[in-house]
């Protein structure tokens, strides 16, 4: 992984996540969005990411963006500020290789510097790759929602996991 470079967010950085983002949407459930947001909506939501200076990371292989991994409000009631959830998106290329890895342990640091006390990942069940990555940094399963999301014709579960930062 010596030739990955995690590096802070950039503007120039939208039409990448944006792109990624949108095979998610439009090829797996690991997002319940049904529709792909646009660069603009994106812009938006990585605006108030920054804003709050919660952790925004890019990670980038031979010049191009590899993937991406953020960290911010759990919920917005005041008593939730030091409790984030994760969100770690990988161009489909990138799978399998350790950059997932390499971000959510970077991530992690960030957060917790930032003064984030829990961190919480929400993932689709079937998604058995990135629950094992996250057991594999120390999360637990905290709970199990069954057939809360509906895509692709057919009920999805939740896995929700948690880590003391």
């Amino acid at each position: 992984m010596s030739d990955i470079i995690l590096r802070s967010f950039s503007w120039s950085d939208i039409p990448a996540i944006t792109a990624i983002y949108r095979h998610y949407v439009e090829n797996s459930a690991v997002t319940f969005d049904t529709e792909a947001p646009g660069e603009a909506a994106i812009a938006e939501k990585y605006a108030g990411i920054q804003k709050l200076g919660h952790p925004l990371i890019i990670a980038e292989r031979a010049g191009r963006l590899a993937g991406y991994a953020y960290a911010s409000t759990y919920r917005p009631r005041a008593a939730y500020r030091f409790t984030c959830e994760n969100s770690i998106y990988l161009d489909p290329a990138e799978t399998g290789k350790g950059m997932g890895r390499l971000l959510l342990t970077e991530l992690l640091v960030q957060a917790q510097a930032f003064g984030f006390r829990q961190m919480l990942a929400v993932i689709t069940a079937d998604t058995a790759n990135s629950i094992r990555l996250h057991e594999k940094l120390g999360f637990a399963r905290v709970g199990y929602y069954s057939a809360v999301g509906y895509k692709f014709d057919r009920w999805h579960d939740i896995v929700h996991l948690q880590k003391a930062l």
